[in-house]
């Protein structure tokens, strides 16, 4: 298989056009952001994957609702943090200046939507910076297609001034531009292959996280014993 030695690229590079050298340079960029996204995002989303699963597990394990609050891990489990939103706003109800039924008239909405708020906000913290893997993946081919077209023209500018379609004329114009291309395709292709693989890991998370939340809003109304309790009167 014959490639081009490592000087004959590195002096085609240096003697491409101005235009082609910043969209060489604007898809280095992207690539670089894009892979420090991609190590930190395989980190964080498989971290946070492994302890809602093992989370739920624990929790659906223990015996009642306190224990199964302590088994589901420490403050950087995403299932804790969602669970000491909920068990904060429960707090707040519960010394809330209203009669007891009403009280467990609130209790099932409101611990619903605390629920719901705590898997957003752990969602919302999960995808940031994953649109822009989106945007390498789409645009990045052709912004190499725009360095393609540039090269394009500079090889029948050099037809034009040598008055020659010899291979020798032509050739540099058409090697940036095939490189430009190639880099485009290096930037779009893992960019697109880690952001589909990111949104697989992220469903896992996010259905571990509802279901962590519907069953502690079921073990709250079961065992919760004033909201199950008219008050007396």
């Amino acid at each position: 298989m014959n490639v081009i030695p490592e000087s004959d690229m590195i002096s085609l590079l240096m003697g491409a056009t101005l235009a082609v050298k910043c969209v060489m340079l604007f898809l280095a960029l992207m690539s670089l952001w894009s892979w420090t996204i991609i190590f930190f995002k395989f980190f964080t989303i498989g971290t946070a994957r492994k302890r809602v699963i093992e989370g739920y597990d624990a929790f659906m394990a223990s015996d009642d609702l306190s224990s199964g609050l302590k088994a589901v891990g420490d403050e950087t489990s995403p299932l804790t943090r969602i669970s000491t939103l909920a068990v904060k706003e429960f707090r707040l109800l519960e010394r809330a200046d209203v009669s007891r039924d009403r009280k467990r008239l609130l209790v099932k909405d409101t611990l619903r939507r605390v629920l719901k708020q705590g898997v957003t906000k752990e969602m919302r913290t999960l995808t940031r910076n994953l649109p822009f893997l989106a945007t390498c993946a789409n645009a990045a081919p052709f912004i190499g297609l725009f360095g393609t077209v540039w090269g394009i023209m500079h090889s029948f500018h050099s037809i034009g001034l040598a008055q020659s379609a010899a291979l020798a004329t032509v050739a540099p114009g058409i090697s940036e531009a095939l490189i430009a291309t190639a880099i485009g395709l290096l930037v779009a292709i893992p960019a697109t292959i880690f952001y589909n693989y990111f949104l697989g890991k992220l469903n896992e998370v996010e259905s571990g996280m509802v279901d962590f939340a519907g069953a502690f809003l079921n073990r709250a109304e079961r065992e919760i014993a004033w909201s199950n309790k008219p008050e007396k009167r």
